[in-house]
């Protein structure tokens, strides 16, 4: 009976958790999730800022940007973005081989979706 009443608490303890992530009041409003460069020279990184507004009641925190390959490079807003504020994404593609490429980037924070990916896009050219 005590392991019955132990996996009841610990399951309903993970609900109460899951539906607290749910209910989130941060949330991303992005003018863009991607970027097309278009076409771009071999051998210069290009770089895109992408700007989100706080559309929640609570801050947004971001915890990690993570570029989808060691190509790219990402900097974003350390501190907390207060609702109605805005903050910046500011991601680096090294365009070092000829080609045309779709990189991502995997956004982790405290918003009602607590992982947001954005893309970039375009084709390097000699």
């Amino acid at each position: 009976m005590k392991k019955i009443v132990t996996i009841c608490t610990m399951l309903i303890a993970f609900m109460g958790v899951a539906m607290a992530q749910q209910n989130s009041k941060a949330e991303f409003k992005f003018e863009t999730e991607t970027h097309d460069f278009g076409k771009i020279p071999q051998g210069k990184p290009v770089t895109y800022e992408f700007t989100f507004t706080n559309v929640g009641t609570e801050p947004i925190i971001i915890s990690e940007v993570r570029p989808s390959c060691g190509c790219s490079v990402a900097e974003f807003t350390k501190t907390p973005v207060k609702p109605g504020e805005k903050g910046t994404i500011s991601v680096t593609y090294n365009a070092a081989a000829k080609a045309p490429f779709t990189k991502n980037f995997t956004v982790r924070s405290n918003t009602k979706t607590p992982v947001k990916t954005l893309y970039i896009k375009g084709e390097v050219t000699g």
